[in-house]
Formats: structure tokens, sequence, C-alpha cells
């Protein structure tokens, strides 16, 4: 039978995945939707955020640590000079506009070698023909290596079950602009209709198998 602090620590943790998930959606996606405005770089106050219906029974303690507690990174958080109020944004994943949100442009190739989008089986025979898509967000995002490197924190779900490779020299060479957010993950917005043409895989791998998959399309 699970001990107290073993219920208690449970609970806690149950309750750090919802709120992480709730931030998720209002600073990538829901802010403008639930009355908030952001600040510059895709900011909101802390204590405005916790005024929001959904995240009231929370406290600036339980958004800090859900902040230094996620193992993606996904959040920041910074002291506003002026008034010295706590505000949180997410570093990447928007599906709305943000200004100045502190990406990085990558120029050089060589700094990155390995340039990794995570997927599913279900979508590849799509992105095998069509190539891939930011869909309803702002970017496609890919991760600087292989699942389990070091530096590699984010920009795939743990569970994608397709590894495509990316050829970034190519794609820069062609004019495809690429970021760097400050959790590290790589971010394209991909061409003028946001894809990235299926010509800038390498290789692709089942990562159950294996397996190299065929980039080559049936027609």
């Amino acid at each position: 039978m699970a001990s107290r602090g073993a219920r208690k620590r449970s609970n806690q943790q149950g309750n750090d995945v919802r709120l992480s998930k709730t931030l998720s959606y209002l600073l990538r996606h829901g802010a403008e939707k639930e009355g908030f405005t952001f600040t510059e770089g895709g900011f909101l106050y802390v204590d405005d955020v916790l005024k929001w219906s959904s995240l009231k029974t929370y406290t600036q303690e339980d958004i800090l640590r859900v902040v230094e507690n996620n193992d993606k990174k996904r959040f920041a958080v910074e002291q506003d000079e002026d008034t010295g109020r706590v505000k949180i944004r997410a570093n990447q994943g928007h599906s709305v506009q943000v200004e100045n949100l502190q990406l990085s442009p990558l120029i050089e190739a060589s700094q990155y070698p390995v340039v990794i989008h995570g997927t599913y089986r279900k979508a590849w025979e799509s992105i095998r023909s069509q190539g891939l898509s930011k869909m309803n967000r702002n970017h496609i995002h890919f991760a600087p290596g292989e699942p389990g490197d070091s530096g590699v924190i984010s920009g795939m779900r743990k569970s994608c079950q397709v590894l495509i490779y990316l050829n970034l020299q190519k794609a820069l060479e062609d004019g495809l602009q690429f970021f760097l957010s400050d959790n590290n993950v790589i971010l394209s917005p991909g061409n003028c209709d946001g894809i990235i043409s299926p010509k800038y895989f390498s290789k692709v791998m089942d990562r159950e198998t294996g397996q190299s998959l065929d980039l080559h399309t049936n027609s």
C-alpha cells in the first residue's frame, strides 16, 4: 500500500502535468482567445496568468516548479526589470504570431550535422509524397541530433516511430530558413506554403526496427 508521502508526490506530479499542459495551450495557442496580450518576446505576467479561471487554484511557486522541472524546457521565466514582476513564455511551438521570440538564425549547416524530425508511421506516406508541413503552427520542428544525444532535450515526441533526417546544407542553399530556440529546438517556417519538400530528406528510419524506409513513392 502506498504511503501518504508517495500519494502526495503522485498527486503533485499529476497536478504539475496538468499545469504544464494548460500553460502550453495558453502560451502557444490560446492567449488572445483567453483575453491576454503578449508583451515583447511572447511573455505574459505570471500574476495575470494566475487570475485566469483555468489556473486560479495554482500559485507562482507551482508555475516556477513546473518550469524548472520540465524536461523539454518548454518555458522560460524572467523578472521584469522595471516592475520586478515575473513573466513567462513558451520557447517554441506557437500557432500565433509572436514578436521577438529570440530565435537564433542558423547559417552554417556544419554546426548541426544531424537534424531530425520525428513523426509516426500513419503520417509517413503523406509526408513522403507531400513533404513536412507546419500545419497550424508557425514552424516545423526538428531535434539537433539523435534521441538521447547530449543536448537533445526537445524537438520531437518520445513516442515518435519514424525519424526523418534532413539535409540541412541543401535546404539552406535553396533559401529555406532555420532558427534555434532557447531550448535547443531547430525550427523552420518551410517554403512560402509552409512545406519542406521530401527532396531535402537524406534518409528515413523506422525507430523501432532501425530499418531504412523508402524515400520514393510508388506512383
